[in-house]
């Protein structure tokens, strides 16, 4: 089956438009999510097309160590002004503060 990138920034979107105030997400787990695991470098590169000024919650996405992207100095900013706090090497503490919604196929409830 070949891979639909459009439906793919599509999926992405609407993952990130998903993830709650107070909460972030991390590149790997919106490809997950968005049904393409292996893809967590497009997730990258599909939100960075976006504009800064887009009404899409961009800023509640960081890497797999928590870290803000590189070159948004904003980002920071944006996550401390919903109530997440930012730790040493400006990193997001995971643990505490990530989305973690069910899989796609995921029940919600395990026996």
């Amino acid at each position: 089956m070949k891979f639909d990138s459009i439906a793919f920034a599509l999926a992405v979107k609407d993952v990130v438009a998903a993830i709650p105030v107070g909460k972030v997400s991390t590149y790997g787990d919106v490809a997950a999510l968005a049904g393409s695991p292996s893809h967590a470098r497009l997730v990258g590169k599909i939100l960075g097309s976006i504009g800064m000024d887009s009404d899409l919650p961009c800023h509640r996405v960081v890497n797999s160590q928590g870290r803000p992207a590189p070159h948004w100095h904003a980002q920071l900013s944006l996550l401390r002004s919903e109530g997440i706090e930012i730790g040493i090497s400006n990193r997001v503490n995971l643990a505490r503060y990530r989305w973690n919604p069910p899989l796609p196929g995921q029940d919600l409830y395990t026996d």
